[in-house]
């Protein structure tokens, strides 16, 4: 009797898994996230990430660590939900177009910049609404005040602001996080039992996360710039389209300033992206165990 072929699981299995993983990761490093905009706002020289620390909770409070949580925890589930499920449809696709049956570096790399270019387009309103209360200087009441005040001053449109910055810092940071992913899989030994796959998935997300920061810092020191400044009629922005305002900082502060907040920034997406990857696929895990044959 032949072996029953072996299907995919649904697209909700890898929405819900990648939810799973976004929640968990961000709950545990998000303070890193406050001092990592905090790092790269300021046009000054930088404190480095313990002086940054100290001063926040010195000056502001331990509290302010956690400011801005709302907007990315309401975030988190649809944009790594979307992060993973894009990636699953991408690759899908590509080795169709491609002819390929099995995934190999440059679709993978392929697959990761069209995944982040799809994630991009959901995580712009949320992106800005956090960037505006980690601010310093924010006066904002909370989430839906920024909200308010945004549509109120810029119209509805406001809330896209740094969608160009934002479509480019996700498109490479995707395209190095998934195209390592897949190098360092095929480097690391064969796994024997489920702890192994686990670690190797950790270890792989973890240097898929330090290469795709290592990439795309640049960017989002931009998209932070961009986002941080309410637009006012008649006056042209200081930062504005992405490119340009690359060269700008580089200029007026240096290379250097481009990778403002590089470290709190490494410092969570490296074992953070170790840490959504070993949950995705522990969640999937759970779901080809609850579905059965024949899903893999």
């Amino acid at each position: 009797m032949s072996e029953q072929p072996k299907k995919p699981l649904p697209f909700v299995a890898n929405f819900a898994a990648g939810a799973i993983a976004g929640v968990s990761e961000i709950l545990t490093f998000y303070p890193l996230d406050v001092v990592k905009t905090r790092m790269q706002l300021s046009t000054e020289k930088s404190q480095g990430l313990v002086g940054s620390f100290r001063t926040i909770v010195k000056e502001e409070g331990f509290g302010r660590l956690y400011r801005g949580l709302v907007p990315p925890l309401l975030l988190e589930a649809p944009k790594r939900a979307v992060k993973f499920a894009a990636n699953d449809f991408w690759g899908k696709t590509y080795l169709g177009l491609f002819g390929e049956k099995k995934m190999n570096q440059s679709i993978s790399l392929l697959t990761g910049c069209s995944a982040g270019a799809t994630e991009s387009f959901v995580v712009v309103p949320f992106e800005l609404v956090k960037i505006r209360l980690q601010d310093k200087n924010s006066t904002y009441a909370g989430p839906i005040d920024v909200i308010k005040q945004i549509v109120r001053k810029e119209g509805v449109m406001g809330m896209y602001n740094g969608m160009e910055s934002t479509f480019w810092r996700h498109l490479w940071w995707n395209g190095g996080y998934f195209g390592c992913i897949f190098q360092v899989r095929a480097m690391l030994p064969e796994p024997q039992t489920q702890q192994a796959t686990l670690f190797n998935n950790f270890v792989s997300g973890c240097v898929g996360g330090c290469v795709g920061t290592m990439v795309n810092t640049p960017f989002d020191v931009v998209k932070s710039r961009i986002q941080s400044a309410p637009k006012i009629p008649g006056v042209a922005p200081k930062y504005n389209w992405t490119y340009p305002s690359i060269a700008l900082i580089a200029k007026e502060e240096g290379i250097g300033a481009l990778y403002k907040g590089f470290v709190p920034k490494v410092l969570r997406l490296a074992p953070g992206g170790g840490v959504l990857l070993l949950v995705v696929e522990f969640t999937l895990g759970v779901f080809r165990q609850a579905l059965g044959p024949p899903y893999i």
